[in-house]
């Protein structure tokens, strides 16, 4: 139980409403959020609304779903948009939570910018899983294979990649991925903020 005086401190940075402004910016819901950040949905609605203050393991689930920094959160200076991401700093998340048989898994190579104007994504394909289901959000996406085959279905059309291969799509059409064969299988995914 945090006392009122570190209570106090903390409600100053608003960091429920600047979890409700990053979730609207994407056109996300609160069970979306839920989903990829494996949290409860009356949770986020909790910590959005000033209700409780997150943990800071909680809040980083969060700051990986929008692709953000915890300092997105504690500040609104300015900052130079550079960064570095290490590989061992990087965290793994499940495409969605409630799913057997992850279709990918991916990494966010970007998390630490507070501003950005794409999001870049290291993701690895399960061998043997369904097509990841369809979606779709603003911007456009490209994505380049590093390794293996892979479908990627836009708009009711398939594509077959093969490593080197890239696709560019506008991702407001319903998208989704599938590994080919049997080879390990990942790519670099970069998506417009």
């Amino acid at each position: 139980m945090l006392s009122e005086a570190l209570a106090e401190g903390l409600e100053q940075y608003e960091i429920g409403s600047k979890i409700r402004a990053l979730r609207l910016k994407k056109g996300m819901a609160l069970a979306q959020l839920g989903d990829h950040s494996g949290l409860s949905t009356a949770m986020l609605s909790k910590i959005e609304r000033g209700r409780i203050i997150p943990t800071l393991p909680t809040l980083m689930r969060i700051a990986m779903v929008f692709g953000v920094g915890l300092d997105h959160f504690f500040t609104d200076e300015d900052r130079p948009a550079a960064a570095v991401t290490r590989k061992k700093e990087r965290l793994r998340f499940p495409e969605r939570k409630d799913m057997e048989g992850e279709t990918y898994f991916f990494e966010s190579l970007n998390f630490p910018i507070t501003d950005k104007k794409l999001e870049g994504y290291y993701a690895e394909f399960s061998a043997y899983s369904e097509a990841s289901k369809p979606h779709a959000h603003d911007g456009a996406e490209l994505l380049f294979v590093l390794k293996g085959r892979l479908g990627v279905t836009v708009g009711g059309e398939d594509h077959l990649l093969d490593e080197g291969d890239a696709i560019y799509f506008d991702s407001g059409a319903p998208h989704s991925y599938r590994r080919v064969g049997r080879a390990a299988c990942s790519a670099i995914i970069i998506v417009t903020a």
